[in-house]
């Protein structure tokens, strides 16, 4: 994301543009008393013009140009700049009272993911994250971020600690918005978890760019978002507007078959819940929406009838029987693990090393995602 203070040269002290129409006028040999004349002002504002008393308009730049063979675009850019600075220096006081509400987000672990520039001065620091969230002052940031939004108040995940978990959330945000997407198709979104949920034995280098294009075709941006520490959410639902729905996933629990369940869980809150409803997943409390979306992702992944006759008969799994049943419903063996360990019928411990490790790219020189 890009910010003014990166793209803009910010000096600390401006010159008012009086201080250059006296010189100008000291090198034409005219006094102030004479301009005022020559353009038809009252020799009182070329004085507050001088003085930083008063601004130069479009109009008096006009005539300066005249008279003094200055073009009228030096004189307005002189004063744009000059209140420009000024109007920066009032926000820097207004803004140092607020200092504190930085403490709450992990700045340096965000510059340190190339999310935001890291500043010596903490005003412009200050000014670099309101850039980041999209709002001009930290009061605007409770109505849009937390007090003002019931779903993440709600989550647990969201209550430990807010300013990291809403710093994931609007880095998501920001990049779902430069992904292009069609308007939302629910049945070409059916059709897309079809054809990704195929990709399961596939290494994130080839299923992440796919699950991206076919849901992007069926108008939901798939964001993957490295997690900030002491973030406690592997994934958030949400609509962008009427016609772009985003999934957010973080690689909090570092297994691919955790990551496939948190896609179609996201999956099944966009299909059968509102385009109002926000999801953020982490240590929710369980409600109706939450247990319909987890009986979804659990049974697009493993169809139900053949999950019950594959654990129905036996009490112990091997590893072969594990990678036979996998391979017979067309998934990746640890998503299976996964499941088993999960409804208790494996321990926590065994058969992990059928589970896919996931890592980020930017973490490691492995080739995980």
């Amino acid at each position: 994301m890009s910010s003014p203070s990166r793209n803009q040269y910010l000096p600390d002290f401006v010159t008012p543009p009086g201080d250059t129409l006296l010189e100008t006028l000291e090198a034409l040999g005219m006094s102030q008393a004479e301009l005022a004349e020559r353009t038809g002002r009252p020799t009182k504002t070329i004085s507050e013009i001088i003085n930083a008393k008063t601004a130069i308009t479009t109009e008096t730049a006009l005539q300066f140009e005249k008279v003094l063979g200055v073009p009228a675009r030096f004189w307005t850019n002189l004063e744009r700049d000059y209140q420009e600075w000024q109007a920066r220096q009032e926000e820097r006081k207004t803004l140092e009272p607020h200092l504190a509400w930085m403490d709450q987000f992990p700045v340096k672990d965000m510059a340190n993911l190339g999310w935001i520039e890291l500043f010596e001065d903490p005003i412009q620091q200050l000014i670099e994250l309101l850039s980041f969230f999209g709002i001009a002052s930290p009061p605007h940031w409770e109505p849009l971020y937390a007090g003002g939004n019931v779903a993440y108040r709600q989550s647990a995940a969201f209550v430990a600690d807010p300013g990291v978990v809403s710093a994931w959330l609007r880095k998501g945000e920001i990049d779902a918005q430069k992904m292009d997407c069609a308007s939302y198709d629910a049945a070409r979104f059916r059709a897309a978890l079809i054809e990704i949920r195929q990709m399961t034995t596939n290494s994130p280098r080839e299923f992440v760019p796919a699950m991206q294009r076919l849901c992007a075709q069926a108008g939901v941006a798939v964001i993957f978002v490295h997690e900030l520490r002491h973030l406690r959410t592997s994934g958030a639902t949400r609509w962008l507007n009427s016609e772009k729905a985003m999934i957010q996933l973080s690689l909090l629990y570092k297994t691919a078959d955790q990551l496939w369940f948190t896609f179609f869980h996201e999956a099944g809150h966009i299909l059968f819940h509102g385009k109002k409803d926000i999801f953020l997943e982490g240590e929710n409390g369980k409600d109706e929406k939450e247990d319909q979306a987890n009986r979804f992702a659990s049974d697009c992944l493993i169809p139900p009838a053949a999950y019950h006759q594959f654990h129905s008969g036996t009490g112990h799994f091997s590893e072969a029987e594990v990678k036979a049943f996998a391979k017979e419903i067309g998934i990746a063996p640890g998503i299976v693990v996964g499941r088993l360990q999960h409804d208790k019928r494996l321990e926590i411990k065994n058969l992990n090393g059928l589970k896919q490790r996931l890592v980020w790219a930017e973490d490691t020189h492995s080739n995980k995602y």
